[in-house]
Formats: C-alpha cells, structure tokens, sequence
C-alpha cells in the first residue's frame, strides 16, 4: 500500500492520480457498490491518536470532510487505517491537510460520536487500498517530494484450514471451472474449484455485475489468488463465495511460463513471495492435475465424445435462430470426414479466399442456446478455446457415401461440464503454441486431397423455408429447453420418425418443437375429467347454472330438517315482487359454530348471484335441497361444492348420492376440502397405511378434475407426431380449475403458449421442447389406433 507525500507548487502537485480513477462525491456514496477505480477527496478536519487493538494491529481515525463546490454543506466522513497504513498516516497526516483516498471499503457506523455526523465510514487497511495524501508546498519542510511506500503484508489460508464466516486470502491451482456464464438475475457467475498443497478443495461461487472482474480462467490447471474470499456452509460442505471487495489473480499453471497475473484491476500487489507461491504451486500441481485438462487435438478426436478444442477461428454464419457456425482449425487432419453445414449465401463471415484454402482442415461446429449470443460477437481471427466440445458419428447422408462415417461437432446448451467458449489473448502459451505450429503447416499439401474427406450435409435451402426443423439439431443433449422433465431421466431420446414405426403401448422421451396446438382459444381446453370412468365433460356454462338453480329455487324447504344436531338454520325472504325463502344451514364443528371463514354452509333456495356472494365469506357452499327424510344435493349439473371461485363438480355415471347426515363423521375435523366431503377421507387413523381401507360415510360423489385437454403437433425433422396433453397443474404449474376465473393466469397461459410457439417467427426459431410421451391403444368402430399422451413434463421456470 503505497502512502505518497507530495508537495503542490501553485495548487498543483507534482505527481498525478491514475487517469483511470474517477472521483466520488461523499453524498453519492451508497453500501454494495463497487469503488475499486473510484477516488474521494477532502480536507482533514480530526485526527485521533494512533492506538492499537486487542491483536496488537495499528488503528488510525480520521473525520475527513468535503465542501461541494455547489453544495454550501459541509459533510463528513469517517476513514480507519490499520496496520502498517495507519503508522505511516499518523506520522505522515495533519489536520487541514487535503487527502486523496482510492481502493477503500464502504461499511456501515455503530458509533454515536458527535463527530460521526454520517452514518457511513470507509475502512482501510494495508491489503485492501491505495491512500494518496498532498500537502501544501508551504507544510513542507522539505523541497523535494517524499514518497513513502508501505507494502502490505498478507496473509493465506491453507484450503484444509478454512472454517465457516471467515472472510479469507487463498492461493489453489484449478482443478474444475466453468466460464463464466449470465445467472437468472443480473449478475454473472463463475463456478471454480481449486486446490492445493493440503490437498483440500475449495469450490467456489463467484459472482458480479461486471464480467470483466470475475477470474481469467483458461483450462486447468491454471493458478487463482483470491483476496476476501467469504466461507460459508452449503449442504454440509465448505464453499468459497464472493464478498465486498473481493479480487483475484490468476496465472498460468504451465512449468517454466511467465508469472505474469491476468486481471482486469489497475492496482493489486504481487512481491517476490507471491512468485514463490505460484511456482511451488505449478511444481505441486503438475504432478497432480493435469494442465491440459481435456485439450485434444483434431487429429485425436477418434473414440471421444466430449473434449476442449484450442483452435483459430476463420469463419462464422448464422444457421437459424438459436445456433450458429463457427468454421474453426487448429493445423491438424481429421481421422474420418468432416461434415460441413451450407448456409445462405452472404451470411459467411470470414476471408473467402482463406477459408476455401482451408476447407480441408477446417471444421463445422454448430453452437446452441445460450452460447449462441457470444458466438455472434467473435471477431473471426481469435484464437478460442471451446470447452465440453461434443463429437458423434454418423452415416453420411447422400446414398452414395452410405458406409462412409463423419463426424459432427456440437457446442450444446447450458453450462454442465463447463460447457462454454472462451477467447485466448494473444500471449497466451497454448496460442503461441498453435501459431507456431500452423504457421508449419503444409497448406499445398492438404489441398491437393480429395473432397470425399470433407461430407456435405446440405440444410442451407431447409433453414430458410418457414416449415422446416433442422436435423442437425437431432441429437443435441443437455441443451437448453423450453420444457422439464420430472422423471425417467434414463431414457434416451427417440427420434419422432423411429416412435411411428413402433407398437403401443411404450414410453418415449423426445425433443421436438411445436409446430401448432388447439385449441387456440385456450380457455376451451379446460375441461372436467372424472378419474374412475376417465370421461371428458365441458366445465358448465354459468347460465345453464342459473336455469337448474332458478328452478330449485321454486321449491319449498321442510321446516322439520332445521337446525339439527349438525347444523343451525337461518331463514331469509327475498324483497322483490317474488317472495322466495332463502335457507342457510351453518355446519357446526362438534357442536359449536364456528366463525365464517372456516364454517361450512348448505344453502336451499338460493340462486348463483347469492352462493357466488356467500362462497366469498364462507369457507365452502354447497347447494341442496329438502326430500321427505333429509336435505340432498342437488342434480350433479350443478356444482355440489363452491369454495371462493372454484366450483366442484361430480361425476354422474360414477357418484351414488348419499344425505347430507353423512357429514357428521367429518365435522370433528372441520377439514372442508372437496374430496373430504365427497368421499370422507379426512379423518384418517394415523396408523392406516392404506386410505381406501377406512370405511367412512361419505357424500357418495366422484369428485370429477380440472384438467388441460390439448393437442400438440411435435416436429424435430424426422417427422410429425400428435400428441394429447391432459393435465391439472403440472406441465404449465398453473391450477386448472382457477384459470376460468383468473385474467392473470389466463394472460400468463396465453404467453406461456406464445413462447412455446411464437406466431410470426419460423419454426427452427422455436425453443426446443424435451417431452416424455407414451403410447396407448384405442380401439374406435372400425379399426384400433395408436395415441400418444405427454406426462412427467412440465414448462421450464423461466417461462412461467
């Protein structure tokens, strides 16, 4: 930590601050932010005794205040300075002086000191900042400038040593890392796990705003430094976590490179001791983490699924909406043909003349999803390192070439594996490396070879039609999907062409996209399902409602089934030209009523205005009528249950109604929920292991579900596949049976739809779904056919 002394002559001093800084005003300042390039000013009006703490560490405070130019306040602000900074500070400060402040930490004050006006303070210690302090010519004694150097002295935690809510220094070498990659909110994020000499590993979650100030991590191997790493606790494991003021270092794990640090900060220390450290940590590591990670050449890619490419980049294109091609070569020959991927004319980035010189030794690589905006920024020319490279094999597509393999190369979606693609600087070792052996490369002699060796897979005429899906995009795993699947992740993926030539019934998992739906008016797809006889209704109409209940209303109740051992009764008489006799019945629970938001009520004679109005005060409504011996529920057309918005419903083929005496064995439990009532499962022996076992009396209903009844048409470019989507609330996390009632769900079902097929836009810009679907038999009057029924999916979170 630098302190400077310098003279002004006439106002101005003699050594200048960093261009790069930018001065902060006292009233701007606010907790969280970033002040690494940020600088304040002011004048030294307090000065306290240099002390020490309990530890034995220096401790220095001054109040330093600042008068805005066009401001007429006066503010103020604590600064503390330990260790070796606050000794120089208290031989070096003098109240009046004018202090320039840089690199600090801005915290919160507990103190209630008539000085401590602000409620913030900046915290400087030796590891941590930059303090410049100018004195006026006139204060000075001497006429040469003094420059005062304090180096400030860290101190680094062995990995084996690290304990929960410490704020530490670390040194690792990398054993896993992923590049960093944009989080659900607006930070980015870096996961890296390092170790070292105590053979302990640390993993790490590093975030912030700004991407450049994450660690410049190119493979493993490499060597990290963190400063003000936070410990933490997740799920029983030790984990690092970025804090305030959280900085690293990052340097080249190869044997005998340069230790020169990769950072984007201006300022930050590095002494004979730290090169010590990072070279017994290449010495170390080298013997046990390979540098080299999963680097393979072109050349060596037989047997290999997944690997990192180090490579230049000669050209680029945009394929369809969600990849893009990267013509790429690292001097190498491939061991079987390559495919290469047309594309519309005047979308090649790139020196033709260099490609098609090239063409040989050169490779597609197809990049998905969320790699795909990274991909579009690449200046061809850079030297890349891919990493999690997927390569399969194929047979060739064209008849003639059918018992030829090629290969094909795929940068999926997501960031499992480190999945990613980073560019190399220029002084990178790996990238020299790799110029000097392209530049040995015999360019003639590759030329002279046969096209037989480069297989063209011809999609550019495809992508551009509105109605085709690329069959490149067949195998892509781990990419990024509109969908989620809940179970059977054992499966593999079954083109949709190869589920038609199949028998039912069998279980597939797919990935496709939606070419259409219905219906398209989506508040037609919800309908009632009955679970035992698996019939379909249309949910009723609110005015064939009011015809059932406006003619049960006409009925007279019977005075003898009032206010009995289960309930009490209120009669109340309409005043209009027709005087109608209203009669609640208030379920009691054990005897005792209870207040209205968990009371049960039967209404006789009521009509839909009246049950909606009492449905929103009571905890459930059902409506009923009087026979000779009991009250019943009425014709199952109508709801047998209304809590708030949401009209139960049972089946008719199914339920065996029973008097309404039978909810006698549920009013201890007071639990009003529809299956409660209709068939009396509430209360349930603790040591039952088997519902259907209890014999409770019930309603005798079949309570029949809200479901989604829709039809998919799926397409992944083998072929067309209709599928029926039947589902309560899973696959779009939306409740059937609130959605008829509620505009929000209804507009967010309706987006939902609109993502998952967007109008407009051709179908290879559609988000790709991953679907479990299973087939089944249905026999009509002619002849059996297959259908096929989505489950265990439901819509990614991100869409919701």
């Amino acid at each position: 930590m630098p302190v400077h002394l310098v003279k002004e002559v006439n106002g101005v001093p003699e050594v200048q601050l960093p261009s790069y800084l930018e001065e902060v005003s006292f009233r701007t300042l606010q907790l969280g932010c970033d002040y690494t390039n940020k600088f304040i000013q002011g004048t030294v009006s307090v000065i306290y005794s240099l002390t020490q703490l309990g530890d034995g560490t220096a401790f220095l405070k001054i109040i330093m205040q600042e008068r805005e130019k066009f401001h007429p306040e006066i503010n103020t602000i604590n600064i503390l300075f330990f260790g070796n900074l606050a000794e120089e500070c208290a031989r070096i400060v003098h109240q009046g002086d004018t202090i320039v402040v840089t690199g600090f930490v801005l915290e919160e004050t507990s103190s209630s000191s008539e000085h401590d006006k602000n409620c913030l303070q900046l915290k400087m210690s030796p590891n941590e900042s930059t303090a410049y302090v100018y004195v006026k010519y006139d204060t000075v004694i001497s006429e040469e400038p003094v420059c005062l150097t304090v180096t400030p002295k860290y101190t680094y935690t062995p990995l084996n040593q690290l304990k929960h809510g410490s704020i530490v220094n670390v040194y690792g070498a990398v054993k896993f890392f992923k590049p960093p990659y944009q989080s659900r909110g607006t930070d980015y994020c870096s996961v890296v796990s390092i170790m070292d000499q105590s053979n302990a590993k640390l993993t790490c979650m590093l975030f912030s705003v700004n991407l450049e100030t994450l660690p410049l991590i190119y493979k493993i191997g490499d060597i990290v430094r963190f400063h003000r790493l936070k410990i933490q606790q997740y799920k029983n494991e030790i984990q690092g976590v970025t804090t305030v003021g959280f900085s690293s270092l990052t340097f080249e794990g190869t044997l005998g490179t340069s230790v020169i640090p990769r950072t984007s900060s201006k300022i930050y220390t590095f002494t004979t001791d730290d090169q010590k450290i990072v070279e017994a940590l290449r010495i170390w590591a080298a013997n046990r983490i390979s540098s080299s990670g999963a680097l393979i050449k072109l050349s060596d890619v037989k047997g290999i699924k997944y690997f990192d490419l180090t490579c230049e980049l000669v050209g680029k294109a945009k394929v369809d909406g969600s990849s893009v091609l990267l013509k790429v070569w690292d001097g190498t020959k491939l061991p079987f043909p390559s495919w290469k991927v047309l594309f519309e004319d005047g979308t090649l980035e790139g020196d033709a003349d260099r490609i098609t010189q090239l063409q040989n030794l050169t490779v597609d690589i197809l990049v998905y999803d969320n790699h795909v905006a990274l991909a579009k920024s690449l200046k061809v020319g850079t030297f890349l390192r891919i990493y999690s490279l997927h390569v399969k094999f194929q047979p060739a597509a064209a008849k003639e070439l059918s018992d030829i393999t090629h290969l094909e190369f795929h940068l999926h979606g997501g960031t499992s594996y480190g999945r990613g693609i980073k560019v190399l600087p220029e002084n990178n070792s790996d990238v020299e490396e790799l110029k000097r052996f392209l530049n040995s490369v015999d360019l003639a002699e590759h030329q002279q070879l046969k096209n037989i060796c480069n297989l063209e897979y011809n999609i550019s005429n495809s992508f551009s039609s509105q109605d085709f899906v690329s069959p490149c995009d067949l195998e892509r795993c781990q990419q990024l999907s509109a969908t989620v699947l809940t179970d059977h992740q054992y499966l593999e993926t079954t083109p949709l062409s190869a589920i038609l030539k199949h028998d039912a019934p069998q279980q597939y998992r797919i990935r496709a996209k939606l070419r259409s739906y219905e219906p398209q008016k989506l508040y037609q797809s919800v309908k009632l399902h009955c679970p035992k006889c698996h019939s379909l209704q249309e949910v009723p109409h609110e005015s064939d409602l009011e015809l059932v209940l406006q003619e049960v209303a006409t009925e007279h109740p019977n005075p003898k089934l009032q206010n009995t051992s289960l309930y009490n009764s209120e009669i109340f008489t309409t005043q209009n030209q027709r005087e109608r006799k209203i009669v609640v019945h208030f379920v009691k629970n054990d005897g005792i009523l209870q207040i209205p938001g968990d009371t049960l009520i039967m209404i006789e004679g009521g009509i839909l205005s009246e049950i909606y109005q009492l449905s929103k005060k009571f905890k459930g409504v059902i409506p009923v009528k009087s026979s000779q011996e009991d009250l019943i529920i009425h014709d199952l057309s109508v709801p047998f249950l209304i809590q708030g918005k949401t009209w139960h419903y049972g089946c008719k083929q199914c339920s065996k109604l029973k008097s309404m005496q039978n909810l006698n064995s549920l009013v201890k439990e007071a639990s009003w929920t529809p299956v409660c009532i209709a068939q009396g499962f509430s209360a349930v022996p603790k040591n039952a292991r088997f519902i259907n076992s209890i014999n409770i009396r019930s309603l005798g209903i079949v309570p029949l579900q809200y479901v989604f009844v829709m039809t998919f048409t799926l397409d992944d470019g083998t072929g067309t596949l209709k599928v029926y989507l039947m589902d309560c609330e899973n696959f779009f996390q939306i409740p059937a049976s609130e959605i008829l009632n509620s505009d929000d769900l209804q507009k967010n079902m309706e987006m939902i739809m609109y993502m998952l097929c967007p109008p407009g836009k051709k179908i290879g810009e559609y988000p790709w779904l991953e679907c479990f679907v299973k087939s089944y038999n249905v026999r009509n009057k002619v002849e059996q056919e297959i259908c096929y029924r989505i489950f265990d999916t439901m819509v990614a979170e991100d869409l919701i």
